[in-house]
């Protein structure tokens, strides 16, 4: 009787479990796309009117309406691309030597390529002064953590996409091998080998001094939007990086290696906290990092670099969780605001980037196929 009560519990256990994982893997396509219609037309409709239209937030924001418009091919988003250019005369910002101010060329290079009517004088002027004219930041600046041109992390979303998407609609890999040497200045300065996370600029870098930052647990200072930042900017890289490029194999393990470990840093309820290394300063998820990360990670599924039955399930808990943080109005909340540290959100705080990384977040989502 009692190996019968047994064999009973453990079959409807079993049945509990297989319910649960059918619905925990389950995405609605079309529930999907209404999502990210919505926030589009709320960010479109509630513009930041404080930031320059050409800034690293709004440039952020339209690279993920222009992930939107590759996967959806709607209209919506490349009418709303195609007022950008035009409202901003194809302009970028100002500061050549500093990579936010190359970001919003990526939306430009996406329309040329669609052979859209585009103006990339300004586009081609910003790349050429960023890697060829002379600043101080490029010897080091012995006063403060500019040593480096790419001085913190959040740079390698900011400029690589650009010069690969550049190098690519050009066929000029010269543009990339500047990229390769930029890149790897960051991340020789930047990237814990141990921890596989970016600190976000030198002064997060832990040497033994007192004064250096870091939580209160005693760990590094690993922010989840900074490191939102790379691992997204890698995927952009790796899309329009050559196949048969001879530095790619970096790329492609760095990808790996940061996806494997922010993997393991998840919580369950799907949202990565602003503080990756200490969930318990902020315990609230984070929609900026989380929907970088959930970018990150299905791009991955869909492009081959990571194992489907391993990641899936992080994905997946991701973008439902995601999705609850978006309001009925289209509203994405719970964005932690600018800043350079981990710092907290809540239901109503909001910028246009976390607009965009729900965006970009989304666009890979529906490409997930339903056996991955």
């Amino acid at each position: 009787m009692q190996k019968l009560l047994l064999k009973i519990t453990i079959s409807f256990l079993a049945v509990l479990i297989l319910q649960s994982c059918k619905t925990y893997q389950k995405i609605d396509k079309e529930s999907t796309k209404a999502a990210m219609l919505k926030a589009l037309q709320w960010q479109e409709a509630n513009p930041i009117q404080s930031q320059s239209p050409t800034d690293w937030t709004n440039a952020a924001y339209y690279t993920g309406i222009v992930k939107a418009h590759e996967a959806t091919a709607d209209k919506t988003y490349l009418d709303a691309l195609g007022k950008m250019a035009k409202r901003n005369n194809w302009q970028v910002s100002e500061r050549f030597y500093h990579a936010d101010d190359l970001a919003m060329c990526y939306s430009y290079i996406y329309l040329k390529s669609l052979g859209q009517d585009a103006n990339l004088q300004p586009t081609d002027q910003i790349i050429k002064d960023h890697l060829y004219k002379d600043y101080p930041w490029k010897s080091g600046m012995a006063t403060d953590e500019k040593k480096i041109l790419w001085w913190w992390c959040d740079a390698l979303f900011m400029a690589p996409p650009v010069l690969t998407s550049y190098a690519k609609l050009k066929n000029d890999d010269a543009y990339l091998k500047e990229m390769d040497k930029y890149y790897k200045q960051t991340y020789n300065l930047l990237y814990d080998k141990k921890e596989h996370l970016f600190a976000r600029d030198t002064r997060y870098l832990l040497t033994g001094k007192d004064s250096d930052l870091k939580e209160k647990n005693g760990k590094k200072i690993f922010w989840s939007r900074g490191n939102g930042w790379v691992i997204a900017g890698l995927a952009l890289v790796l899309t329009d990086l050559p196949k048969d490029y001879p530095t790619r194999p970096f790329y492609e393990n760095l990808f790996k290696e940061m996806a494997g470990k922010l993997k393991g840093l998840q919580p369950n309820d799907g949202l990565w906290r602003t503080s990756l290394l200490s969930p318990e300063s902020f315990n609230h998820g984070e929609v900026s990092g989380s929907g970088f990360f959930t970018y990150a990670l299905a791009w991955g599924i869909n492009n081959g670099l990571l194992n489907k039955a391993t990641y899936r399930p992080s994905v997946t808990k991701a973008w439902n969780s995601l999705l609850k943080c978006q309001k009925v109005s289209g509203k994405v909340g719970w964005v932690q605001n600018i800043g350079s540290d981990p710092k907290p959100a809540d239901a109503d705080s909001w910028q246009n980037f976390g607009t965009g990384a729900f965006l970009m977040a989304g666009s890979e989502i529906l490409k997930l196929k339903k056996n991955q």
